[in-house]
């Protein structure tokens, strides 16, 4: 799986209610409506500037608070192709696998706003486009690849009726 897209960089300890903030997760489950107010608390203009494929970037603790699947759920919508972070709370990390929306673990502290960046999940590298830097990324276990791959743990179990892992 290779990924392409720019960056949109925040910092340590975005939470989920910085993602996709209460004052509109709880007025529709319409995941379209949600993306449009992805990340908005801490760059009004957020929703206007992604591209198809682009990649949020932060810092450490990405996705603390809260457990609801919305958060990932409207960072897919949003058109997002993966988030990158130092580190991940775990419940969002999980909740992001099972929604079909990779995350990537590792330094981020050469990565800017606005660089390309390319990543492959499965040979573990993420290539900065704008700097010429490859950085090594923490691999995702097959089980995770193959879920991703399939668009989620439900798309996954739709398509084999059951949990089915080789």
């Amino acid at each position: 799986m290779e990924l392409k897209g720019r960056v949109h960089k925040f910092g340590d300890d975005v939470n989920t209610d910085y993602i996709i903030s209460g004052r509109h997760k709880f007025k529709t489950l319409d995941m379209k409506e949600l993306a449009k107010h992805v990340m908005e608390d801490l760059d009004p203009d957020f929703y206007a500037k992604v591209a198809k494929g682009d990649f949020i970037v932060g810092g450490r603790n990405f996705g603390c608070g809260s457990s609801r699947e919305q958060a990932p759920l409207a960072i897919i919508n949003a058109d997002i192709s993966a988030v990158v972070a130092k580190s991940f709370a775990r419940i969002f990390y999980r909740n992001c696998i099972n929604t079909g929306l990779p995350v990537i673990e590792c330094d981020t502290d050469q990565i800017d706003e606005g660089d390309e960046l390319e990543i492959d999940l499965q040979a573990g590298i993420l290539h900065n486009r704008t700097k010429g830097l490859d950085v090594k990324i923490a691999p995702l276990p097959q089980v995770m690849l193959q879920i991703l791959s399939e668009g989620g743990l439900v798309e996954h179990f739709k398509k084999y009726g059951t949990f089915n892992f080789d």
